[in-house]
């Protein structure tokens, strides 16, 4: 007897489903990315309408466009306080050899008279963390804006986080 053997073909395996998953999971993935970021879901709420209407009239509401909410501050009553300039001098061999520095305070105008009090202090607290800086961070371009946040912060802590709204630099130079 002569043995048979029959060589089936291996089965193809469809695709279909393969294709039919990632097809639905990019639909699936767009149609939430679109929800999300047109406010369909995850929007924050305003509260009652009698707020939200409040809000929109104060001009302090969120847009639609974008989920941050910017709030401005008034500008009439604030003052601004001329700090007297600091001159720093810097390690040898850096290539500079003075920091010189002048900056004003924006203050609440309930205030003025405390801040000018508090002035020697203030300029002690701003002479003495420019005096801590890196001399190589001095000459980072970028270095400006973070330097004026700690600044902003060490003279928050001395006269209050309520009195002063903001440090302007005025000079920053390096000779």
């Amino acid at each position: 007897m002569a043995e048979a053997t029959v060589d089936e073909e291996p089965k193809k395996t469809s695709k279909f489903m393969l294709i039919l998953g990632v097809v639905l999971a990019l639909v699936g993935g767009g149609g939430g990315f679109y929800a999300v970021y047109s406010g369909l879901i995850l929007k924050p709420a305003l509260g009652d309408t009698k707020d939200a209407l409040a809000a929109q009239e104060d001009g302090n509401h969120a847009t639609q466009d974008s989920a941050l909410e910017i709030e401005a501050l008034p500008l009439g009553d604030s003052v601004f306080v001329p700090l007297d300039p600091i001159t720093i001098s810097l390690a040898p061999g850096t290539g500079s050899r003075h920091l010189r520095f002048s900056a004003q305070l924006e203050v609440l105008s309930d205030y003025e008279s405390d801040i000018r009090a508090l002035t020697p202090r203030i300029i002690d607290v701003l002479n003495s963390y420019l005096r801590a800086v890196e001399t190589r961070d001095l000459h980072d371009p970028t270095v400006l804006s973070r330097l004026r946040a700690q600044m902003l912060r060490r003279v928050q802590v001395v006269a209050g986080n309520d009195a002063v709204r903001n440090l302007l630099i005025m000079e920053f130079v390096l000779n």
